[in-house]
């Protein structure tokens, strides 16, 4: 079955996959927890009860070092009193103003929520610490223009233990490296609505140098947090993450005809086990997170948003022109995949386990959530034009013969059938793939019925078998045409017999 982008090529100017939001979250190793900065206070022979006298002088540093900073680019310090202003919006005035060359752009102030400590003393052990609390304090957030990484921000809190965050968008970063290699673009907003070589892009977009983004985090806090001299360094981690799969139209009329068409299915045939899938992830009875679907009208167009917990896989258009595929992480950790784990014995297996946090994950993720949009192309695909599934349909439910033996073709108005095949689409096997006791697990038939099951399924194309392993995969082939057919028994079928009612 073709995909949306092959079915429409003519009208299609290119598909690139990119980085789009990302929020990376700096925290002092021995400060970021309250025994952490009991012992260190203990280690300078500081009363626990003086940790106000010790943090203040640090708040007077960076207070001191953001006003130096704002004399030296020639701007003043721009105090929002409003929690509802949009910091961005002021930003792109600034910027009109100023150009976009690099250096400072503005500095902006607010009182923010912050994490902190208070002193406590524990009548029962007579031993005094310090116990996580929360309160306000001044925040700087310092909007530059770098070389390499183009927009950023860093927001630096007043208050030990001085956490902090950093933003930048992968498509101003890329658009910073079509420049060096001489590529030709046209970027509105975060979009690219024209690549002059997509194939050279997509090429730079996948090889993000974290190893550089790292040395620049560390020069970031040095610039603009200068306390960080005192404590050693930061550690980075992910905080949230967007990767984009953008189809650019090459005529507003080309992507109206079919987007519309597309939202309308999509709202009324994804169901909360196609999110699941969508994200590789297992969805059972003893899942409490929130899940489900909604649909909005912007300013610049329509969303359909698809959330499973921490994490989103959203579908919207760009102006008018560019169709876009975005899976969001607020919790990278959400998203599990293959690596070394180390047990607690000391000893060191490969399995299946959550993404770490710390940003050398990002090479990982990027291949996690660029499939997440691939698998989400995959359906809407589906979706669009079910009569082109319907010649792969016929294959799949006539007979097919091997070795001489013939095995029976599948039927989509079967109840056990389609039992097989909503299994076969759970969000865990896109990963892990699954085994003859994964699917007995969840189908009424024993270990020979199901070895019979997926002999007549690899027959016929949808499985394929892991090398010599005993774990089976869905072929892509396999997954489109599954796609397909129950959205033809869910909601086509359904809709024409009740028109004909």
């Amino acid at each position: 079955m073709d995909s949306l982008v092959d079915r429409y090529e003519d009208k299609i100017a290119g598909v690139l996959s990119c980085w789009d939001r990302v929020i990376i979250r700096g925290t002092l190793p021995g400060l970021c927890y309250a025994d952490g900065m009991t012992s260190y206070l203990n280690a300078q022979q500081l009363r626990i009860f003086d940790y106000a006298r010790f943090a203040e002088p640090l708040r007077d540093t960076l207070r001191r070092n953001a006003e130096k900073l704002a004399d030296k680019a020639g701007i003043k310090i721009e105090f929002m009193r409003k929690s509802s202003s949009r910091k961005e919006t002021r930003i792109k005035e600034v910027i009109e103003q100023r150009g976009d060359h690099p250096g400072l752009v503005h500095i902006l102030s607010a009182m923010e929520p912050c994490p902190s400590y208070r002193p406590w003393h524990d009548k029962q052990t007579h031993k005094t610490s310090l116990k996580p609390t929360s309160g306000k304090c001044l925040h700087y957030y310092f909007y530059f223009i770098d070389e390499a990484f183009g927009l950023c921000y860093l927001r630096v809190p007043t208050w030990c233990p001085f956490g902090l965050q950093f933003y930048f968008n992968g498509h101003n970063w890329l658009a910073r490296q079509l420049d060096k290699a001489g590529i030709g673009y046209t970027l509105l907003d975060n979009a690219f609505v024209r690549l002059d070589d997509v194939s050279a892009s997509q090429r730079i977009a996948d090889a993000v140098p974290i190893r550089a983004l790292h040395h620049a985090l560390d020069r970031f806090a040095r610039m603009y947090c200068p306390v960080v001299r005192q404590f050693g360094g930061y550690h980075w981690t992910l905080m949230q993450v967007e990767y984009a799969t953008d189809i650019v139209f090459r005529r507003q009329s080309d992507l109206g005809s079919v987007y519309e068409a597309i939202t309308r299915s999509a709202i009324h045939t994804v169901k909360a086990e196609h999110v699941a899938t969508f994200l590789g992830r297992k969805l059972n009875g003893n899942y409490l997170d929130e899940l489900g679907n909604d649909f909005s009208t912007r300013i610049e167009g329509t969303r359909i948003r698809h959330h499973m917990g921490p994490a989103s896989i959203k579908m919207y258009d760009k102006f008018g022109i560019v169709l876009r595929i975005e899976t969001t992480a607020n919790n990278v950790s959400f998203f599990k995949h293959h690596r070394k784990v180390e047990q607690r014995d000391g000893t060191t297996v490969y399995k299946l386990a959550p993404l770490k946090k710390c940003i050398y994950s990002l090479g990982d993720l990027q291949g996690l959530l660029a499939a997440a949009n691939r698998r989400y192309l995959d359906f809407i695909s589906a979706i669009d034009d079910p009569s082109e599934g319907n010649k792969t349909l016929t294959k799949l439910c006539d007979p097919k013969t091997q070795n001489a033996r013939s095995y029976k073709g599948f039927n989509f108005f079967s109840t056990p059938d389609q039992q097989v095949f909503e299994e076969l689409l759970r969000g865990e096997y896109t990963i892990s793939g699954f085994r003859n006791a994964d699917l007995r697990d969840h189908l009424p038939l024993n270990g020979g019925q199901i070895s019979r099951l997926l002999k007549r399924l690899r027959v016929h194309g949808l499985i394929k078998r892991v090398g010599r392993t005993y774990k089976y995969y869905v072929t892509k082939m396999g997954r489109r045409t599954l796609l397909a057919g129950l959205h033809i028994r869910q909601l086509v079928l359904p809709q024409l017999l009740m028109a004909e009612t």
